[in-house]
Protein backbone atom coordinates (compact mmCIF):
# COMPACT_ATOMS: atom_id res chain seq x y z
CA UNK A 1 0.00 0.00 0.00
CA UNK A 2 1.34 3.43 -0.96
CA UNK A 3 2.08 5.96 1.74
CA UNK A 4 0.16 9.20 1.82
CA UNK A 5 2.38 11.93 0.41
CA UNK A 6 2.60 15.43 1.86
CA UNK A 7 4.24 18.41 0.21
CA UNK A 8 5.64 20.87 2.76
CA UNK A 9 6.47 24.34 1.40
CA UNK A 10 8.34 26.61 3.79
CA UNK A 11 11.33 28.89 3.26
CA UNK A 12 12.87 28.03 6.63
CA UNK A 13 15.04 24.92 6.42
CA UNK A 14 14.65 23.99 10.09
CA UNK A 15 10.84 24.10 9.78
CA UNK A 16 10.92 21.89 6.67
CA UNK A 17 13.21 19.44 8.44
CA UNK A 18 11.06 19.44 11.60
CA UNK A 19 7.84 18.80 9.64
CA UNK A 20 9.61 16.19 7.50
CA UNK A 21 10.79 14.25 10.56
CA UNK A 22 7.50 14.53 12.44
CA UNK A 23 5.31 13.42 9.54
CA UNK A 24 7.74 10.66 8.48
CA UNK A 25 7.43 9.27 12.03
CA UNK A 26 3.66 9.25 11.50
CA UNK A 27 4.09 7.10 8.38
CA UNK A 28 3.73 9.78 5.69
CA UNK A 29 5.92 10.20 2.64
CA UNK A 30 7.09 13.83 2.82
CA UNK A 31 8.47 16.03 0.07
CA UNK A 32 9.75 19.50 0.97
CA UNK A 33 10.31 22.71 -0.95
CA UNK A 34 11.48 26.20 -0.09
CA UNK A 35 8.96 27.53 -2.61
CA UNK A 36 11.50 28.74 -5.14
CA UNK A 37 11.05 26.04 -7.76
CA UNK A 38 8.07 25.75 -10.11
CA UNK A 39 5.43 24.53 -7.66
CA UNK A 40 3.02 23.37 -10.36
CA UNK A 41 5.70 21.13 -11.86
CA UNK A 42 6.54 19.85 -8.39
CA UNK A 43 2.86 19.07 -7.68
CA UNK A 44 2.55 17.33 -11.07
CA UNK A 45 5.67 15.26 -10.47
CA UNK A 46 5.10 14.34 -6.82
CA UNK A 47 1.29 14.13 -6.80
CA UNK A 48 0.91 14.92 -3.09
CA UNK A 49 -2.28 14.02 -1.27
CA UNK A 50 -2.06 17.33 0.65
CA UNK A 51 0.06 20.49 0.81
CA UNK A 52 1.25 22.30 3.94
CA UNK A 53 2.10 25.83 2.88
CA UNK A 54 3.68 28.77 4.69
CA UNK A 55 2.35 32.22 3.77
CA UNK A 56 5.45 34.32 4.39
CA UNK A 57 8.01 32.91 1.97
CA UNK A 58 11.21 34.65 0.96
CA UNK A 59 12.61 35.20 -2.51
CA UNK A 60 10.25 35.48 -5.48
CA UNK A 61 7.04 33.89 -4.18
CA UNK A 62 4.66 34.25 -1.33
CA UNK A 63 2.43 31.49 -0.05
CA UNK A 64 -0.79 33.14 -1.15
CA UNK A 65 0.47 33.35 -4.74
CA UNK A 66 1.42 29.68 -4.57
CA UNK A 67 -1.99 28.81 -3.13
CA UNK A 68 -3.69 30.50 -6.10
CA UNK A 69 -1.41 28.64 -8.52
CA UNK A 70 -2.14 25.31 -6.88
CA UNK A 71 -5.89 26.03 -6.92
CA UNK A 72 -5.76 27.01 -10.59
CA UNK A 73 -4.30 23.58 -11.31
CA UNK A 74 -6.16 21.40 -8.81
CA UNK A 75 -9.21 22.42 -6.78
CA UNK A 76 -9.36 19.13 -4.89
CA UNK A 77 -5.92 18.84 -3.31
CA UNK A 78 -6.18 19.84 0.37
CA UNK A 79 -4.01 22.84 1.23
CA UNK A 80 -3.26 23.77 4.82
CA UNK A 81 -1.80 27.20 5.44
CA UNK A 82 0.63 26.98 8.33
CA UNK A 83 1.82 30.42 9.29
CA UNK A 84 3.06 32.53 12.18
CA UNK A 85 0.97 35.36 10.74
CA UNK A 86 -2.03 35.03 13.06
CA UNK A 87 -3.75 38.05 11.53
CA UNK A 88 -4.07 36.16 8.23
CA UNK A 89 -6.43 33.54 9.71
CA UNK A 90 -9.50 35.61 8.83
CA UNK A 91 -8.09 37.37 5.77
CA UNK A 92 -10.06 36.85 2.56
CA UNK A 93 -6.84 36.05 0.70
CA UNK A 94 -6.67 32.76 2.59
CA UNK A 95 -10.18 31.66 1.63
CA UNK A 96 -8.92 29.15 -0.96
CA UNK A 97 -7.12 27.16 1.72
CA UNK A 98 -8.86 24.22 3.34
CA UNK A 99 -7.42 24.93 6.76
CA UNK A 100 -5.32 27.49 8.62
CA UNK A 101 -2.99 26.41 11.41
CA UNK A 102 -0.80 28.72 13.48
CA UNK A 103 2.85 27.75 13.24
CA UNK A 104 4.06 26.35 16.54
CA UNK A 105 6.64 23.98 17.97
CA UNK A 106 3.67 21.82 19.00
CA UNK A 107 2.33 20.50 15.71
CA UNK A 108 -0.51 18.47 17.18
CA UNK A 109 -3.09 20.75 15.55
CA UNK A 110 -1.30 20.50 12.20
CA UNK A 111 -1.21 16.71 12.38
CA UNK A 112 -4.91 16.60 13.30
CA UNK A 113 -5.73 18.95 10.43
CA UNK A 114 -3.89 16.74 7.94
CA UNK A 115 -5.65 13.64 9.21
CA UNK A 116 -9.07 15.33 9.15
CA UNK A 117 -8.63 16.66 5.64
CA UNK A 118 -7.50 13.26 4.40
CA UNK A 119 -10.30 11.48 6.31
CA UNK A 120 -7.81 9.61 8.46
CA UNK A 121 -9.17 10.71 11.85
Amino acid sequence: MNKIKLLVIDDEYHIRLFFFEEFEKEGFDVVTSDGNQDILKLVDREKPHAVILDINLEEKHNGLDLLRKIRSKDQKIPVILCSALQNMRDDLQTIDADWFVSKSIDITELKMSVRNLLDMA
